[in-house]
């Protein structure tokens, strides 16, 4: 019954990318000491004609597993850089690139050819690469990344802490910006070593001078 239900929704997703029925929420980035919206971050939703919304946690694994992740990874670029390029504003957007994205050997004439058509300023653009897609092939991911980074776009380090080499990497790799994971800023009230973890992620941020973005800040005291 499980293999049969991943099936059919497996089926449906492949609908869903030729229907236009994805679509991209944004969630902003507050800069701590303004408090102003300095950029968004373009996150994935599903409305299944018959389910209704379906959680990213149930379609992108299987998204990941199948191989629709790398089209629907290029649908995400192109809709966040051709949505947010007129806005007022003018704000960072921040798209992730999964890791089979990632390695596709055509990524960064892909990212330089969305910008080319939708015109958005290259330093507006900010891609999220997990730590553990750098893992399997470190000279291949640093090719990348300095490809990405002579095109002008920003990059970000995601879920920062919960990978074994996030040391190294930040040494050897060309990133602006740290986002630090939301399981550490969701124990921060309750938990003091998540605390200093934080602490410790920001002061050594700002020592390698990079940006750093906590992810999941819900409550005023977080």
């Amino acid at each position: 019954l499980l293999l049969r239900t991943k099936r059919t929704l497996e089926h449906d997703l492949r609908i869903a990318l030729k229907e236009n029925q994805l679509s991209l929420n944004y969630q902003p980035f507050v800069d701590t000491a303004t408090l102003e919206i300095v950029g968004y971050e373009a996150l994935l939703r599903w409305e299944h004609p018959e389910r209704g919304n379906i959680p990213p946690a149930d379609f992108i694994p299987l998204a990941e597993e199948c191989g629709l992740i790398v089209p629907i990874g290029s649908w995400v670029l192109a809709t966040a850089c051709a949505e947010t390029v007129s806005w007022d504003q003018k704000p960072i957007i921040s798209v992730n690139l999964s890791p089979a994205q990632f390695v596709q050997p055509g990524i960064v004439t892909t990212v330089a050819e969305v910008l080319r058509q939708t015109g958005l300023p290259p330093k507006r653009l900010e891609l999220e690469i997990t730590e553990g897609t750098l893992m399997a092939d470190t000279q291949n991911a640093l090719r990348i990344l300095t490809s990405l980074k002579a095109l002008g776009v920003k990059l970000a380090m995601d879920d920062f802490g919960t990978g074994y080499s996030s040391l190294s990497y930040l040494r050897k790799f060309p990133f602006d910006k740290l986002k630090i994971d939301r399981s550490f800023i969701a124990d921060l009230e309750d938990d003091s070593e998540a605390e200093t973890i934080v602490q410790a992620i920001i002061a050594m941020s700002r020592s390698l001078r990079l940006d750093v973005t906590a992810e999941g800040v819900e409550t005023k005291r977080q």
